[in-house]
């Protein structure tokens, strides 16, 4: 009668080695207990069912801060940037996202201002003082990682963010960026936004 070792020996042995494989990849990793807890953290989070979580202070920083040295009008910046940054969802494509040229300490401080309707209406943004600069990256092709293809567009305007409360570390930290009003004007050179909606200064 045929066993699980004489008949799917190659299975097993797969079986066998993944806590071995783990166990080596957290020795070869060199890292501190603290970059290896947030990378097993990370590893339950993408393989779960459930809702992602959301980003800690470290994560949004990685994901939407930018280096000012590459020129934002680059219109493969959303696609390298998207896949150099590891911006998915449990690998699949996300519709779209925001890169930001602001230090995040200035980003933070957006947290304080009053509430303001969010592009869906919602009154629960908060938005810059200040014009900030950025690209805003539209799905145009693929599901899923690396397939993902983005068309990028440079904005220069308010922005604007919802924030949340970060229990580990005490503070209203930036969530989720939803969009970057690009100012415009009329004819009698008045401000508009491109959503045309009246933004109160």
């Amino acid at each position: 009668m045929p066993t699980l070792i004489t008949s799917r020996p190659l299975a097993l042995l797969l079986l066998l080695l993944q806590p071995l494989q783990f166990k080596i990849l957290r020795v070869s990793l060199d890292k501190s207990e603290e970059e290896i807890e947030q990378f097993e953290d990370y590893l339950e989070e993408l393989h779960s069912s459930g809702p992602a979580k959301p980003l800690t202070k470290e994560a949004f920083q990685r994901r939407t801060i930018i280096d000012p040295e590459r020129p934002l009008t680059d219109p493969d910046y959303c696609t390298d940037e998207m896949k150099m940054k590891n911006v998915h969802d449990k690998f699949r494509c996300v519709r779209e996202h925001f890169f930001l040229q602001i230090a995040y300490e200035d980003l933070q401080k957006i947290c304080k201002n009053l509430f303001v309707p969010c592009k869906n209406g919602v009154k629960k943004c908060h938005r810059s003082r200040q014009l900030v600069e950025g690209v805003y990256c539209n799905l145009t092709r693929g599901a899923r990682m690396s397939d993902c293809e983005y068309e990028s567009s440079y904005r220069k305007g308010h922005v604007l963010i919802t924030c949340r409360w970060q229990d580990d570390i005490q503070e209203i930290i930036p969530a989720y960026v939803n969009d970057i009003m690009v100012l415009h004007t009329d004819v009698k050179g008045n401000s508009l936004f491109h959503n045309e909606a009246q933004w109160p200064f």
